[in-house]
This record gives structure tokens, C-alpha cells and sequence, in this order.
């Protein structure tokens, strides 16, 4: 991360965003806006909040002192509290539209009706704003009315969750954010396009992405051949010997597993062997060619299992790295406060603001030389800012408590 210089000035310093979503998809694309330096006031429900406070202190999520996951896609914004279905409330939000350059919203349609925060409803307030809307499963078709999170939409619909499964295997559930935290960018892209083009004809405009739209993105070198009626092979039931070693995982003596993926060439396979001390297999004839190994693939698995069970991990990764052998380690939870990769390439960061209870909080993957980020700062309370943008948009104090007391804020 590059903290900026009193004299540097953010890319998007000056650019108003209002953030009127909940969870991730859509809020998120307000963060990494936020985190180039764009004001984002984040718009939530009087009380609780956006739900997605709660998550991490789930019973299914790690525990932790600190709340992780707000602290990390909450960072760099302002929180103000509305109670958007009452007058005053509205009035104090289309406020907000009139001066802003993007609204963020992924409220279901039906929501968006009933409070009239359709593009429909609020361009005519402001021709210069980008109206940024995520859904689950598009603006249009007989879902486009649905709710629905990343696990469903991104992951179950897009063919992505029944293609990873292992053969005969129940499909897994997603990890949280797995598919909203990619889609948030894409959103990003699309809102940084409209921005673009308003540079050139001084208007604003809607731009939209989905869940599902991302999900059969992710999954498109699979989905375009289904899209077009390829025939995909049968799957075996996996019972039968595994026969493929570039698709198989080798526990090692301390009970980790390497991945041998990306072995692919001759020579990277000869390097596997002679690294693992099994030269023998070199002049084994069931081996010496790639149509001989895939005939004889489950024979090949079980002595790789076999050789591989007798050092530890860090042992093999070592000795495979000297000898240029790219197998890979499967990473663990706890592997990545560690890994190096991690704070070299600026994945984690220090925070440089105050109120961060963290010493490293994770980035979002854009990088753009020479170009600096704000770096991560205090998430807010909820409402923690509603005084301070009130006060901005020109409430005295007397009219901002008694907005309070009424429930509006």
C-alpha cells in the first residue's frame, strides 16, 4: 500500500459516493472507492445497521476480539443512520443525491420500490450521477425480482459449485464473501467506466452487474462450452483408483498436502522424480511416456503417496523449489499471517489511520503504479457520522437532535 504525502492528492479526492447497500457486492465497490480517496457516506437503518456487522460473530465464523470482517470492507467510510420510509428521512437522502457522483445500492427490487430508489426515481435529481446497482440475478428476467447472496447466486447458479466437487461427492458450500468479494471489483470496473464517460459527455448513467453474471464469469471457460452444447464427459463415481497424478493431493509426513497441478512438461515431470530420490520410475516403463502414465495413472498415484508420506511438507517444498519442480503447497487458514507473499505485494498492510484494532488489514487487489491509496481507517460505528453530514448539509444542532428523537436518524 502507498500511504499518500501531505502533498499527494488521491485519485478520487472530491468524488461523493453515497453507499445505500447492505452486506458485501455493493458496499464493497464504495470501499475500494473510499480506499482511492472518494468521501463515502454509507446510508444505513437506524439501530442494528447493516447486517453484515453481525457476521463475524456468527457461530460458524472464527472467532476473534475485534470484528474482522466490518473492519476490513467497512474501512474509509462515514456512517449516517436514515429511516429512508419516513419524509424527512428521504428528504435528507435525496439531499445526498443531488451532490453526489456515484449511488451504490444492491437493496432487493421490491425494497427499491417501495422507497423509490429506483434509477428512475433519482436521476431526475441528479443527470450527473452514476447509479451503481448489484443484484443477484440481473436487472431483468423472471429472477430479477429474487434476493440472493454470493452462495446461491454466484456459486450454486453458475455451475461453479457442482464443478468442483470431487467425483461422487456431495458439492460444498461456499466460504462467506467467496464470490462477493470479486463481483464488488466488477461493479468497481463498471462505475470507474461511467465515470470515464461522463468525463466525455458530462453525463451520468446506470451501470449494473450481478451475482450470477460474476458466477458464470468466473466458471466461463466451463459455461462456454455449455452454452453452446458441448459435450462434457461422464464423470467417474470415484470409487474406482485415482488415475490422474496432476489432479490428486499427496499428504505428506505431517499431514499437510502438495498439489502437483502444474507439472505438466517432461522435464518438469523427470524433475519430480529425481528431486523425490525416485529415479527408478524414470526407466519404468508404465511410465516413460504421457499416454503410458495415464494408462497406468492409479499405479503411478499410489507410488508418488507413498514417496511423499515420508518427509514433511517444508521438507519437500524446499527440495522441490531447488530443483524448479512447481508443486504447490495447500494453504491453511493459519498459513497466511505468514506467508511472505502476502505483505510483499501489499495483499496485507499496516492501516494508517487511528482506531484500527489490527496490524494488517487485507487490500483490495488493484494496483496502479505510482498511484496512492488512502489506507485502512477506523469502519464506523453505525450512525457514528450521521451529526457530522447533517451539520454538512446545513442542519443546526437543535434540528439534528430533534431528528433523533423523532427515530428519524
Amino acid at each position: 500500500m502507498t500511504n499518500p504525502s501531505d502533498s499527494e492528492e488521491l485519485l478520487f479526492s472530491g468524488l461523493k459516493v453515497v453507499d445505500c447497500g447492505t452486506w458485501i457486492a455493493g458496499p464493497v465497490a464504495g470501499t475500494i472507492l473510499a480506499d482511492f480517496g472518494a468521501s463515502v457516506i454509507k446510508v444505513e437503518v437506524p439501530g442494528a445497521g447493516d447486517p453484515y456487522r453481525a457476521l463475524s460473530g456468527g457461530p460458524l465464523s472464527p472467532r476473534a476480539p475485534v470484528n474482522y470482517m466490518w473492519m476490513c470492507d467497512g474501512r474509509n467510510k462515514r456512517s449516517i443512520t436514515l429511516n429512508l420510509a419516513s419524509a424527512e428521512g428521504r428528504d435528507i437522502l435525496m439531499r445526498l443525491v443531488r451532490d453526489c457522483d456515484v449511488f451504490i445500492t444492491n437493496q432487493p427490487f421490491p425494497t427499491r420500490r417501495k422507497l423509490r430508489l429506483n434509477y428512475e426515481d433519482l436521476a431526475p435529481e441528479n443527470d450527473r450521477m452514476i447509479y451503481a446497482s448489484l443484484t443477484a440475478y440481473g436487472e431483468y428476467g423472471p429472477d430479477a425480482e429474487l434476493e440472493g447472496f454470493d452462495g446461491v447466486a454466484w456459486w450454486a447458479r453458475s455451475g461453479l459449485m457442482d464443478r468442483v466437487r470431487a467425483p461422487g461427492a456431495t458439492p460444498g458450500g461456499s466460504v462467506p464473501g467467496m464470490g462477493d468479494h470479486p463481483t464488488a471489483v466488477s461493479l468497481y470496473a463498471a462505475i470507474v467506466t461511467a465515470l470515464m464517460r461522463r468525463e466525455r459527455t458530462g453525463k451520468g448513467g446506470r451501470v449494473h452487474t450481478s451475482l450470477l453474471a460474476n458466477g458464470v464469469w468466473s466458471n466461463a471457460c466451463l459455461a462456454q462450452g455449455a452454452v453452446i452444447g458441448a459435450e462434457f464427459p461422464v464423470r467417474d463415481d470415484g470409487s474406482g483408483p485415482a488415475r490422474f497424478p496432476n489432479r490428486v493431493l499427496y499428504p505428506t509426513s505431517d499431514n499437510r498436502l502438495l498439489q502437483l497441478y502444474m507439472v505438466r512438461t517432461q522435464a518438469e515431470f523427470d524433475a519430480l522424480l529425481i528431486a523425490s530420490g525416485r529415479d527408478d520410475i524414470l526407466v519404468d516403463p508404465r511410465f516413460t511416456s504421457p499416454a503410458s502414465r495415464l494408462e497406468n495413472g492409479a499405479a503411478l498415484v499410489q507410488l508418488l503417496r507413498e514417496t511423499f508420506a515420508t518427509h514433511s511438507a517444508a521438507e519437500w517444498l524446499a527440495t522441490f523449489r531447488e530443483h524448479g519442480v512447481p508443486v504447490t503447497l495447500v494453504a491453511e487458514m493459519e498459513d497466511l499471517p505468514n506467508d511472505p507473499q502476502l505483505r510483499a505485494n501489499n495483499i496485507v498492510a499496516p492501516p494508517t489511520g487511528p482506531g484500527v484494532p489490527a496490524e494488517v488489514i487485507i487490500n483490495h487487489p488493484l494496483n496502479i503504479d505510482g498511484m496512492p491509496r488512502a489506507g485502512a481507517h477506523h469502519a464506523p460505528e453505525v450512525g457514528e457520522n450521521t451529526a457530522e453530514v447533517l451539520a454538512e448539509l446545513g442542519f443546526s444542532a437543535s434540528a439534528i437532535e430533534g431528528l433523533r428523537a423523532r427515530g428519524i436518524t
